[in-house]
Order: C-alpha cells, then structure tokens, then sequence
C-alpha cells in the first residue's frame, strides 16, 4: 500500500511524523475522518467502518505530534472510546456522563483529564482522572466556551492540541477561531447514516495546504482557516 502527496506537489510519502509535524509549539487542529457525503459515521454507528487505508498512521502522526488529545463526551458514550497509548486524553463534558468508556479502572495519573462545568465537578467518579471545572462567569464576555477549554488546557502544560471529535464539539471550535489547522480524511463511502461533520462551522473559509492520497482511496486534507479580510 503507498502514500502519495499530490499538492502542493506529487511525490510519496515515507515520513508522515514530518509531514504532520505541528508548525508553531502552540498548534490547535482537527482531526477527524469522514465519508465523501460528510458523515462522521459509518453502517455501524462509529467512525470504524469509515477507517481504511493510511488512517490509523495519520492518526498516529498527528498524535504524536500532539500534547494531548481532545474529545467531547459523546464520541466517549457512543464509540466506547480507548485512551490514547501516546498521549493523555481530555474530555469535555457538559454534564458529567461519562458512560460507555472503555477506560482502564487503573488510570495513572495524568492521563485523563476531564473539562466541566464547575457545578458539575462532583459528578465525575473516573478513578485517576483530574478534573477540571471551568467556570463560564469567571470568562471575559469575549470568551466562548471553546476558548475556556483551550486555555485551560494551556494552563496544564498543553499547547499542541489535537481534537478528534465529536462533531459539536470540533464545530464550536472551527466556527469560534481557536483552530490554526483542519485535518480531514475523506473515506470512498456513501450511503451511512448521516451525521454531519461539523455542524455549527458556519461560513468558514479555509485554504488548501496539503492533500494526501492512498491506493485505498482515502484523501487526506489539510486546511488553514483564512483570516478575515480587513480594510
């Protein structure tokens, strides 16, 4: 199976660790995969049955070119989702339910990291996780709810910032500025249920940067958001 970039230019890929090596120390993207029709997820009602190809091993780049990984609540319920073998895992929650995780019982410290509201931070009974209230009156009025995750994410040390989901989530974060990059998979595949992307993401305008393509059909996009014209 072989990787090739086919923009800005063709040539094959053999190095995907320097090819999604985050530009700056403090680096926000998305990275998510999706069918050709936008849905988030396949047949079974998880992002599995859209992964083929390079996926896993750009996942992996970007992971590792990451300080830590970021998900909403849902994907944990509805994708029983694993903590990342490289990299902690933070988990926004609005509400404290973290059911249907496949997380270890004998989390190290460290690893976990739970963002809530601070009304909720006694719900949360995850042994190991630290938990993180944050609290929407102490933000400036030009503060969004993205803008608290990502700052308190700074404040832990964590700068490199990879969101894979879900989609609610990685839309706030698109259509409220935070995102320097969108790294979007587009898996051959029609016909699923249909979840959108990036609900939310309104009238962004992004730009092309790099696009990868498998012998498995796969493509493999980056986008920068493009600022808005001023004058």
């Amino acid at each position: 199976m072989s990787l090739s970039q086919v923009f800005p230019t063709l040539e094959t890929v053999t190095d995907l660790d320097a090819v999604y090596a985050a530009p700056h120390p403090d680096w926000v993207r998305i990275g998510m995969i999706a069918s050709i029709d936008g849905s988030v997820i396949g047949a079974d009602g998880t992002s599995g049955t859209l992964t083929r190809g390079f996926d896993r091993k750009v996942l992996g780049a970007i992971r590792r070119a990451s300080d830590v990984v970021l998900i909403g609540a849902a994907s944990l319920r509805r994708e029983g989702y694993l903590l990342p073998k490289s990299r902690p895992l933070a988990v926004v929650t609005a509400t404290g339910d973290l059911s249907g995780d496949s997380l270890p019982p004998d989390l190290e410290p460290g690893r976990l990291f739970v963002l809530c509201p601070s009304s909720e931070v006694s719900s949360i009974d995850v042994s190991g996780a630290t938990v993180i209230g944050i609290d929407s009156s102490s933000d400036s009025s030009s503060d969004s709810s993205s803008r608290a995750f990502i700052r308190a994410l700074n404040e832990l040390g964590f700068h490199s910032i990879v969101c894979e989901g879900g989609p609610i989530l990685a839309g706030s974060l698109l259509a409220d500025g935070v995102v320097d990059e969108l790294c979007l998979s587009t898996s051959p595949l029609l016909g699923g249920p249909l979840v959108p992307s990036l609900p939310g993401a309104t009238e962004v305008a992004l730009e092309l940067t790099r696009l990868l393509l498998d012998d498995a059909g796969v493509s493999y996009a980056r986008w920068s958001p493009v600022p808005p014209a001023t004058g």
